[in-house]
């Protein structure tokens, strides 16, 4: 599934505008500390988090990670927007808990 298309499907904000929104998401992974991130997350996923600070965009870099979801609606900084966009890094925002979009995404991804 593509970005794009799972954007469609649960109706989150695109921060970064059309940002690797034809890049495929094959997987998902929940966490707010860096390190386990690093450590876990596989490569064209969807990371859900409530961390807004600058390092996520390193941590989504190294990664190889196709778009950072922000639950809750929480504010991200507009220079951190304006980097995500420079960097090639989407960020995606959404009313629901991170509870919630995670399973609702995964049931997407199983589905195909």
């Amino acid at each position: 599934m593509t970005l794009a298309e799972l954007v469609k499907k649960i109706g989150c904000e695109t921060m970064t505008g059309d940002v690797n929104l034809d890049k495929d998401i094959n997987d998902g992974y929940v966490s707010d500390l860096l390190s386990d991130v690093i450590g876990n997350i596989k490569e064209n996923s969807i990371w859900i988090t409530i961390q807004r600070h600058i390092n996520i965009l390193g941590v989504a870099k190294l990664k190889e990670v196709t778009a950072i979801l922000i639950p809750r609606n929480l504010q991200v900084e507009d220079n951190i927007i304006e980097k995500a966009r420079e960097e090639g890094v989407a960020i995606l925002r959404d009313s629901r808990s991170a509870f919630e979009l995670s399973g609702l995404i995964y049931n997407l991804l199983q589905r195909g």
